[in-house]
């Protein structure tokens, strides 16, 4: 038998195999998320936490927007199954801590929140590594059915965070969940998740670089000093959230009197980071920034600003999940407030939303392979903003009920209807997004540029979370809802920027 055949022989097996180990890294980083977004939410809800206060825990989460920053790190030591068990490992620690008291995330207290700082940052620091990894190993044909799987695992990591809501409803009561459980649950699993990371398959050679290049871009640095006020400003305004518990440990009168405050919480952070994310985006428009462009940690930068039309491709990234984002983080206190119980909210999501994520994420997947990115990104994106309309309608529907008390089976229904269509929704149009931000990534930076890429929709992300505590406050469910069905539209307006980026896409 000739070389070829064997060759195209062995093709499938490999590619099954490439594929397990997709769904799997996957997984682990959807985990970390699902128990941010939902176990998080419901449980200082149920504590009696505010909604402009679980708002704020979304800012928490800028981690995710400003990992760009030590990607480069991860890029070039290389090693990235080390840095996804390691931050496995370390993710699982801060569970094991919390698990000890539990009940201080309800009472004020400042060590889990600083707790919650550094997994948010372990756990971004896992995404860059995996998504890193994934790229690196992907060829452009297989984006389609990959990405089914990303998306499917992905929710399936993050469904499992139902998982522990289950748990700490069955172990405990309808008023007090054993949330001890859920999270020493959370952290064995994550533990046997860095266990497993290490036998994935080793990743491609690293790209050639110049040699000296992180020594010239240091002194190129030197000579252009707005690259670092921006960094700086950026880091302050990642920090900021941090300052008010602080301030309450130490008992610092003057930051004490406004630490409550609206603007003080989340208008001057977000200011901050978006007045040092345009100053670098001044930076990385100039004539001198291209001393800069062989660097390895803002040569990604320079050279996604440089191509024709990138800035309203990174604003329509900012926008394409905007309404998503903005309902996201209301959603578990919605069915907390709607007297639904833990178990209940758990098993919904395993049961329903697990399957129709899956489904909905290799549909999405396959229609992309066929139809083409670009047409996915608007089709798609028309069915993800129906589940803001469903939600709106539940939250209409269903009353105010207090925890313990026994919720209709036509509210359960109703509730449970909007979920599954979030979840399928959400499954078709996160394979579009992820497609296009692959498409758009160039292989010899897939780590840096697609950390940058990502982090801007985790800014976006972080943005929409806090901002929907406060509507919710001052809106109620059922109107901050329906706004976020119209909050869906106008990333459309960039569509024709998004096609020409495509159509000039570096071929795979």
């Amino acid at each position: 038998m000739s070389p070829a055949p064997v060759a195209d022989a062995n093709r499938p097996a490999t590619t099954r195999r490439l594929m397990f180990w997709v769904a799997l890294l996957y997984f682990s980083e959807g985990l970390p998320l699902g128990l941010f977004y939902d176990l998080l939410p419901v449980h200082m809800r149920q504590a009696g936490v505010g909604t402009a206060e679980i708002g704020l825990l979304s800012l928490l989460g800028l981690a995710w927007t400003v990992k760009f920053l030590w990607a480069p790190l991860v890029d070039a030591w290389r090693h990235h199954k080390f840095w996804m068990a390691g931050a496995n490992a370390g993710m699982a620690a801060v569970l094991l801590a919390l698990s000890t008291q539990p009940e201080a995330l309800g009472q004020g207290a400042t060590w889990p929140w600083v707790l919650l700082a550094a997994f948010t940052v372990l756990s971004a620091t896992n995404d860059i590594a995996t998504d890193g990894y994934t790229i690196e190993l992907l060829a452009k044909g297989q984006y389609g059915v990959a990405n089914g799987l990303r998306i499917g695992f992905y929710r399936v990591g993050m469904l499992a965070a139902g998982g522990m809501l289950v748990l700490a409803g069955w172990m405990g009561t309808a008023t007090q969940p054993a949330w001890s459980v859920a999270y020493a649950a959370g952290a064995a699993l994550m533990l046997l998740n860095a266990a497993l990371i290490l036998l994935a398959p080793p990743q491609p050679p690293a790209p050639q670089r110049p040699a000296g290049a992180a020594a010239a871009e240091w002194l190129a640095l030197r000579a252009q000093p707005l690259w670092l006020v921006a960094l700086g400003l950026v880091m302050v305004g990642l920090l900021w959230p941090v300052l008010g518990p602080v301030a309450k440990a130490l008992q610092w009168s003057p930051v004490l009197a406004v630490s409550g405050t609206w603007w003080f919480k989340g208008a001057v952070p977000v200011g901050l980071m978006l007045l040092g994310a345009s100053l670098m985006v001044s930076a990385a428009r100039s004539p001198r920034a291209q001393a800069l462009a062989d660097g390895p940690v803002f040569g990604a930068w320079v050279g996604l600003l440089a191509r024709p039309g990138m800035l309203a491709v990174l604003v329509f990234i900012l926008l394409f999940k905007l309404g998503d984002a903005a309902m996201g983080f209301m959603v578990k206190p919605f069915w907390v407030d709607a007297g639904f119980t833990p178990a209940q909210i758990g098993l919904v999501s395993v049961n329903v939303g697990l399957i129709l994520s899956i489904v909905g994420g290799l549909i999405g997947g396959i229609y992309v392979d066929r139809a083409g990115i670009f047409k996915g990104l608007w089709v798609l994106g028309l069915a993800q903003a129906l589940s803001n309309l469903a939600y709106a309608w539940a939250a209409w529907q269903v009353p105010h009920t207090e925890p313990g008390m026994q919720v209709s089976a036509y509210y359960q229904g109703v509730v449970y209807a909007a979920s599954a269509l979030e979840s399928f929704t959400g499954g078709l149009g996160t394979g579009a997004f992820l497609a296009f931000l692959m498409g758009i990534t160039h292989k010899a930076r897939a780590t840096t540029e697609y950390a940058i890429l990502s982090s801007i929709f985790a800014f976006s992300r972080a943005v929409a979370g806090w901002a929907g505590g406060l509507g919710v406050e001052q809106m109620g469910y059922p109107v901050f809802f329906l706004l976020t069905f119209f909050l869906s539209f106008p990333a459309y307006l960039l569509l024709p920027a998004v096609r020409r980026m495509l159509d000039r896409a570096e071929p795979r």
